[in-house]
């Protein structure tokens, strides 16, 4: 017996929503993520560890607990997601908002975390040297910080989409799995296993997420490389011939 490989619509939808929800996931937490990995490559103050740590947490706590702690907190009852609902009308849980808002949490330690490996491999004497040469500190960093960390952006960026993706335990909790609203692609593939003849739309989701998820290992390997070389003449500036008298 031979598996179709042909989605259906149901199938299709989630894997629209899965790529809707990393999309809005990985460029709403960009500008954050290169700002904290600033922060901790760039600067040292009374509490750098705990921030660091906070936003690594992610990586080491059970989804369901991040998930739970969003619903708690961003849920209507919650002390910021009333605060949103009275205020602004928005609502986090158990829409695909909420669902990008989990994947964002969920995907933020690997962004900061390559982006924070690539600053902290520039020299920090090229922005010394802007700044005795009369640039202002936002100056530096869109001029000098910002192209030679831009390996690491690239390589943040596309990991963090990666990981959106395929984000279940933190997303299920917070938001549900209700179709066509935050059934991704992971919560589809979950449920077609707890159906008697869902082996089918399983094995195809299963494909469909190694495959997206081994292109965006290549593709960020391939962008990092490829601007890394572009940038190979900036991260050393040339030294000056020695005069002889």
């Amino acid at each position: 017996m031979t598996t179709s490989l042909a989605l259906t619509p149901l199938e299709w939808e989630a894997l629209g929503l899965s790529l809707k929800v990393a999309l809005w996931a990985t460029l709403a937490s960009l500008p954050l993520g290169v700002l904290t990995a600033w922060v901790l490559a760039r600067t040292r103050f009374p509490g750098h560890g705990l921030l660091n740590g906070i936003v690594h947490l992610p990586l080491v706590l059970p989804p369901v607990v991040v998930g739970y702690a969003l619903l708690v907190l961003l849920g209507r009852q919650g002390p910021l997601g009333g605060w949103l609902y009275d205020s602004f009308g928005i609502t986090l849980a158990f829409t695909w908002k909420g669902a990008a808002v989990a994947a964002a949490v969920m995907a933020f330690p690997l962004m900061v975390r390559a982006m924070r490996l690539s600053l902290e491999a520039v020299d920090a004497g090229l922005e010394q040297a802007a700044r005795t040469l009369g640039a202002g500190p936002a100056k530096v960093f869109v001029t000098i910080t910002l192209p030679l960390m831009l390996p690491g952006i690239l390589t943040g960026t596309v990991l963090a989409f990666a990981r959106a993706l395929g984000e279940f335990g933190a997303t299920i909790t917070f938001v549900s799995n209700i179709p066509g609203e935050t059934r991704t692609l992971p919560l589809a593939l979950y449920s077609f296993t707890q159906v008697p003849g869902g082996e089918d739309g399983a094995l195809r989701l299963a494909i469909i997420a190694v495959v997206v998820a081994l292109a965006a290992l290549v593709v960020s390997e391939v962008l990092a490389r490829r601007v890394q070389r572009m940038t190979q003449g900036v991260d050393t500036p040339a030294q000056p011939e020695p005069r002889h008298v």
